[in-house]
């Protein structure tokens, strides 16, 4: 017998997720409940520069109370496809348009209790191109050797999931 949705409500909507709440039957008869937030998708992107530096950007993350170096990334817009959302999240966050993107997979970012699916792309080709940040971003540009990055994130030097997760997935492409 699978787990069974018997009800869901909505506990709160935010401005980039909301939170439900699940209550769910257990495949040995139990009830249970599951608190998820509920989020759009997103996108982040391995932008890799003419000279073979990665571009990174360095923000405050509240939550983690700290300036994080991770790759660029961001939300998609409501109905809006992941290469549009890159294509604009890599002219944001770091002012370079990429002459070609390329995708190289999806992965949950924590499926135990969030639905956020995030799509990778490797970027390429970069040309000077900004579009203005986000009001509430606050981001520095890093150039970083590929080399050099995969042995700080070996260094636990990025404790950022989405940027690990990604540069999985790109290091047979660099």
């Amino acid at each position: 017998m699978p787990f069974e949705l018997l009800k869901s409500e909505t506990l709160l909507k935010g401005r980039a997720f909301a939170i439900r709440r699940d209550l769910m039957k257990t495949p040995d008869g139990r009830e249970t409940k599951f608190d998820i937030i509920e989020h759009g998708g997103s996108v982040v992107l391995v932008p890799l520069d003419a000279d073979g530096n990665l571009l990174f950007v360095r923000q405050y993350r509240h939550a983690a109370g700290a300036d994080l170096l991770e790759l660029p990334a961001g939300t998609l817009d409501e109905g809006e496809p992941p290469e549009v959302c890159a294509a604009r999240e890599i002219r944001e966050e770091t002012g370079f348009a990429a002459g070609k993107l390329e995708k190289l997979g999806d992965f949950y970012l924590a499926p135990g209790y969030s639905t956020e699916f995030m799509s990778v792309f490797l970027a390429t080709e970069l040309t000077h191109n900004p579009l203005e940040a986000d009001a509430d971003e606050f981001l520095s540009l890093e150039r970083i050797p590929v080399a050099e990055a995969f042995k700080m994130a070996e260094q636990g030097q990025m404790p950022d999931a989405k940027s690990l997760a990604a540069l999985l997935l790109a290091r047979p492409r660099l």
